[in-house]
């Protein structure tokens, strides 16, 4: 088995209930950031980090995923005619970055299930999992930060970050033990917690890279949390046979499942955009003096 990983899986067949009622009609993955829908960030995430072939899990509704990743002739000939065919090469890159598919969900059984549908994809390689819902800023793409730690030490590499209390709660808990600076040692995990439960403040955000034998345990794996079938319930069994390494990553993490982090994000990029970025912090200190 290679420690070169190539392949990712983005799960992006979830509900999205926390952005209703948009959710509704419009998948929570092409919610924006300034001009470009959160998914196309994770498949350039990946693509910096060396992944060569992606598999998008989606379900109903989300053909509008698939859309973004093919050419729109449409447009592109509106562009040519218009003498902005720099442009047209701008919005095919993105469909070219990587050979992207797609495989629909066909139940909402959770993040474990839709995972475990790209067990043919994947074959016996190790791949990354980037969530659908986390959009990270970093200088290293974290998905490159976790590869390489899985290239040293070829465990199954966990992005995570120090949370509160309240965030633990709604999302997991780690047995964690320091091994280099920002390099941890993990042997069990719990999800989503009760208080008494906790046993530190580090939780899995956005992404891990796992070998495939995940694909045997998640085939075994009972529904836990939410009546779904956990993707960490998986990745603890991993972790109490072999260990797992944890990465508290570099970067800027936003929920773009959550009204706060989809507002939060466009602010923070919008003020970092060269196209907008210097009048739209003059809007922004306009308003704040007006307030």
């Amino acid at each position: 088995m290679s420690d070169i990983i190539t392949k990712a899986v983005i799960p992006a067949a979830g509900l999205g209930t926390r952005m209703l009622p948009i959710a509704r009609t419009v998948p929570k993955e092409m919610l924006p950031i300034v001009d470009k829908p959160a998914i196309s960030y994770l498949v350039e995430e990946a693509a910096a980090s060396g992944i060569t072939d992606i598999l998008i899990v989606t379900g109903r509704n989300k053909n509008a995923i698939e859309d973004y990743f093919d050419y729109s002739p449409e447009y592109e000939q509106k562009l040519i005619s218009a003498g902005k065919s720099t442009l047209v090469k701008q919005l095919r890159s993105v469909c070219t970055k990587a050979n992207i598919s797609f495989i629909r969900q066909l139940e909402p059984k959770g993040l474990g299930h839709a995972v475990y549908k790209a067990k043919a994809f994947i074959e016996d390689q190790p791949f990354a999992v980037l969530y659908g819902d986390d959009i990270i800023f970093s200088e290293t793409p974290v998905v490159k930060q976790l590869t390489d730690l899985y290239a040293k030490y070829r465990l199954g590499v966990l992005g995570v970050k120090h949370v509160s209390k309240a965030q633990i709660m709604r999302y997991c808990t780690l047995d964690a033990t320091r091994i280099e600076e920002n390099i941890y040692k993990v042997t069990d995990m719990i999800e989503k917690p009760t208080e008494e439960q906790i046993i530190t403040d580090l939780a899995i955000l956005g992404r891990t890279v796992l070998n495939p034998e995940i694909f045997d345990i998640l085939e075994n794996t009972p529904p836990g949390a939410g009546g779904e079938i956990q993707l960490t319930d998986a990745m603890k069994v991993t972790a109490n046979r072999h260990s797992m390494i944890a990465c508290d990553f570099e970067g800027v993490r936003y929920d773009m499942g959550s009204k706060l982090g989809f507002l939060t994000a466009n602010v923070e990029q919008g003020l970092l955009s060269e196209e907008v970025g210097e009048e739209f912090r003059k809007y922004l200190k306009n308003l704040v003096n007006t307030l």
